[in-house]
């Protein structure tokens, strides 16, 4: 029996906190305020089991009511074009593991159900953004780097 498990609305708090955790690692003492308005949207999101959002997740072996692990993502459609005629990506966020329970696979397992998500809903590539600690994950899992260049806007 898998550790992972898909999220669920009673883990949105761990959900938030394990978000805490990954943005911590890039941006140290990170503001945690969005995390009152994002409360609403991600319970409706983890409510809709077949939405185009998917949390996996494993719970800590330690500590009850805490999740250990967390991998977010959500499936896009854009128009098709060449490897992806049907137009649906995968989008991966938030990966993220509870400091304590590092190194036990946990994050690799949680990866592992998302990208069987996306290829059951015809997915015909996925994304993400690696962190260079996180890059040798990404590459085991046979991820390779983008040579489009990523330009963003804040709106």
């Amino acid at each position: 029996m898998s550790l992972v498990r898909r999220a669920v609305v009673e883990d949105t708090q761990e959900v938030l906190r394990l978000r805490q955790v990954m943005i911590d690692s890039v941006n140290p003492g990170a503001s945690t305020e969005w995390q009152a308005a994002s409360l609403p949207a991600l319970r409706t999101r983890l409510a809709d089991p077949d939405g185009s959002f998917a949390a996996f997740v494993v719970d800590h072996p330690e500590r009850p009511d805490a999740l250990a692990a967390l991998v977010v993502g959500t499936l896009e459609y854009r128009i098709g074009g060449p490897g992806r005629p049907g137009g649906l990506l995968g989008y991966v966020f938030s990966v993220a593991t509870d400091p304590d329970t590092r190194r036990r696979g946990y994050a690799r397992a949680c990866m592992d159900e998302l990208l069987e998500w996306f290829r059951e809903r015809g997915a015909g590539h996925v994304m993400l953004t690696a962190s260079p600690d996180a890059e040798p994950l990404y590459a085991s899992m046979g991820f390779t780097r983008d040579t489009t260049p990523s330009m963003r806007l804040y709106l």
